[in-house]
């Protein structure tokens, strides 16, 4: 007796498993590109300096108000407050700043700021300023 043949089966290509990866990665990228957008800071007088040049994109943007007060991600905070933040972020050796004070604010205000950061840990620190 002859061994009996299988009808041989012809391949599918199941289209629902790959909607679902392609959703997936939309999603991720998605996430990842939201984490990406840059924090334009607010509007402030910048002071101005011959010396100016363009800094990698820092992490964070300090801005220091002509009122005095500190806004981090749009939020306002003591600096006490900030230096929380920076150094609940992970790792402050690593973090990158930019402070972007008003021209009007007074230097001691600038170096408080600076100070709270340096006591959170961050050594990354740049001073935004605009080209004149």
């Amino acid at each position: 007796m002859l061994p009996q043949r299988r009808p041989r089966k012809k391949g599918r290509v199941e289209i629902i498993p790959m909607i679902d990866v392609m959703l997936f990665l939309l999603v991720f990228f998605i996430m990842i590109t939201l984490q990406m957008v840059t924090d334009r800071g607010l509007k402030i007088q910048l002071p101005g300096s011959s010396q100016a040049h363009v800094l990698p994109h820092p992490h964070f943007v300090v801005n220091i108000q002509a009122d005095g007060r500190v806004t981090l991600k749009g939020k306002t905070m003591d600096l006490a407050g900030l230096t929380r933040f920076l150094a609940a972020d992970g790792d402050a050796g690593g973090t990158q700043i930019t402070v972007a004070a008003d021209r009007m604010v007074p230097f001691r205000d600038f170096v408080h700021v600076m100070g709270a950061c340096r006591k959170a840990g961050v050594t990354r620190i740049g001073i935004a300023a605009r080209n004149s």
